[in-house]
């Protein structure tokens, strides 16, 4: 494959030519402006076809072949293998590719990024902008269920490609990074069940289709790495102290004015990190990150749009100092693991052990971090929980550990909903469950299905000592302000529990819920409770 140059919108190109495996970015312009890229990455990118579509050599040595085949016949393959191949031109779904290496600045020109993780999402974005330059594949699939239809009537599927974990985009949390940036996406949104982070378990087929590609604003992702004081290559602030281009000799004339000094600026494109604006910075790095571009999936029938990947097993995402209580209430992804997890969170002053003096006087103390007594693990409190004849009462789930570690299994493995534990103080004291109603069982009893970022609810307090309505009160509002920050487009939180559960009922009229009306499920009747965005005011202190 020849090189290739590539604009990018900001005005720079950057030369593409091909190397063992893959290609090398080198960017054109370093010597006359202040550069958003570094001297220049490698790729490896292939494509992956079923092995019969090879010859039957090839099948030999990389396929099991059947002992029942005689000689001189043609070998049976017991099972279909992929096999990967040069990149010769872009297919539908069978691309895939990896930033193999980095050619970064020299240390005496700039000062290392301030984010590897952007500065590596910005080589990938100027190198998924590369490819999807590529002429369009054709779009028709080739399924199990199509392969006797004529080609013309074949269903047409969205032009992807998969970013894989190898080479620098490895790290331990990069591809998640990525993926919360909006520039990656996966079908499976669920936590997963393996505890070993090093596995990978989840982030093994990631991809961006070109739909969503081209709805992201490149402004987000080309950012310029920082000159060094006496770094010969022009800072981009402030507009007046510019150096001229070294091309010709002629120099830029000297803004008289402040309008002229931002009319400068702003000449030289939305990227300028001088020009004010919510993608301006003195970091030298981006400022907003947008929700994702919309794309869609299917489960058991249902139309809905794909989902983030949620937090990981035992990765606290909410944490809140409540003052009338006077102590923090967190809420962290539950964990399969035989080890409990560590609370590393802040925990009020009150507890003594994780105090220490401010000052020279004894009565002032500070928040500390450090580990809690870890006490049992999460399917151990599920047991404990669960068998508790109040709760199982309601919910059910009573019986052997095995049976709530299977409980516990199943939540991390759904891909619209994940397991929660709350804390007080790091102290677990309930389990809840977050979900999309859209894709739920309760979403074919909302109206029109509900829409498309709705939340629901589910939960539990197992410790006797957090009981009480004014702690009610408090996790239920907590629990909606995280679903209100998780995702601005969600407009509605709702709970459905069963009508003679009264008490808990009144606490989410308390709570700001309203009563819509009564469902029918196969076990249980429900009080469909909502509380609207509009109508949510604050979380309860």
């Amino acid at each position: 494959m020849a090189s290739t140059t590539v604009h990018l919108p900001n005005g720079q190109t950057i030369a593409v030519s091909p190397v063992y495996g893959g290609f090398f970015f080198k960017p054109n312009d370093l010597h006359t402006h202040h550069t958003v890229l570094p001297p220049g990455w490698t790729i490896q990118i292939h494509t992956e076809d079923d092995e019969t579509d090879h010859d039957v050599s090839w099948r030999g040595h990389s396929a099991q072949v059947s002992s029942s085949s005689s000689a001189g016949s043609v070998p049976e393959v017991s099972a279909r293998r992929q096999h990967a191949h040069r990149f010769r031109t872009a297919t539908l779904r069978s691309d895939g590719l990896f930033i193999s290496s980095i050619s970064n600045p020299s240390s005496t020109d700039f000062k290392p990024a301030s984010s590897p993780t952007r500065q590596i999402a910005m080589m990938l974005w100027a190198t998924l902008y590369w490819y999807f330059h590529h002429p369009e594949p054709d779009a028709r699939l080739t399924t199990a269920a199509s392969a006797k239809t004529a080609e013309t009537g074949r269903p047409r599927g969205d032009w992807r490609v998969v970013v894989k974990r190898e080479g620098v985009l490895r790290g331990r949390n990069l591809l998640q990074k990525l993926e919360r940036m909006g520039l990656i996406a996966s079908e499976d949104s669920c936590v997963g069940t393996e505890t070993d982070e090093r596995t990978g378990e989840g982030w093994q087929d990631m991809f961006i289709s070109r739909r969503s590609f081209w709805q992201l604003d490149a402004r987000i992702f080309l950012f310029t790495l920082t000159p060094a004081s006496h770094s010969p290559y022009p800072a981009g602030s402030p507009p007046s102290s510019r150096p001229g281009s070294p091309g010709g000799g002629a120099s830029t004339p000297r803004p008289e004015n402040q309008a002229e000094a931002r009319a400068l600026a702003s000449s030289q494109g939305l990227w300028a990190p001088s020009v004010s604006g919510p993608f301006a910075s003195g970091s030298h790095l981006p400022t907003y990150f947008p929700p994702p571009p919309l794309q869609y999936t299917f489960t058991g029938g249902v139309r809905h749009p794909m989902r983030p990947k949620p937090p990981r097993q035992g990765e606290t995402f909410y944490t809140r100092f409540v003052p009338s209580v006077g102590q923090y209430l967190s809420f962290r992804v539950a964990s399969i693991s035989a080890k409990p997890p560590a609370h590393l969170g802040p925990i009020s002053p009150s507890q003594g052990r994780f105090s220490r003096p401010t000052s020279t006087s004894s009565d002032m103390s500070v928040t500390v971090r450090g580990p809690l007594n870890p006490g049992p693990n999460d399917v151990e409190l599920l047991h404990a929980w669960m068998n508790d004849a109040r709760v199982a009462h309601f919910w059910g789930e009573q019986g052997a550990q095995s049976h709530q570690e299977d409980f516990l299994r199943a939540g991390l493995r759904s891909k619209h909903s994940f397991p929660v534990i709350g804390c007080w103080d790091g102290r677990p004291f309930g389990y809840f469950e977050i979900y999309w109603v859209k894709e739920d069982r309760l979403g074919r009893h909302v109206d029109g299905g509900g829409d498309n970022y709705d939340r629901g609810v589910h939960g539990l307090v197992g410790e006797q000592e957090f009981r009480g309505a004014h702690r009610v009160r408090v996790w239920l509002s907590a629990l909606v302000h995280h679903c209100f920050l998780a995702d601005s487009r969600t407009q509605s939180v709702l709970m459905e529990p069963r009508v003679d559960n009264e008490r808990f009922i009144k606490y989410l009229h308390e709570a700001g819920f309203h009563r819509e009306k009564e469902v029918a499920f196969p076990h249980k009747q429900s009080a469909l409770m909502r509380v609207r965005r509009e109508a949510w005011e604050a979380p309860s202190l």
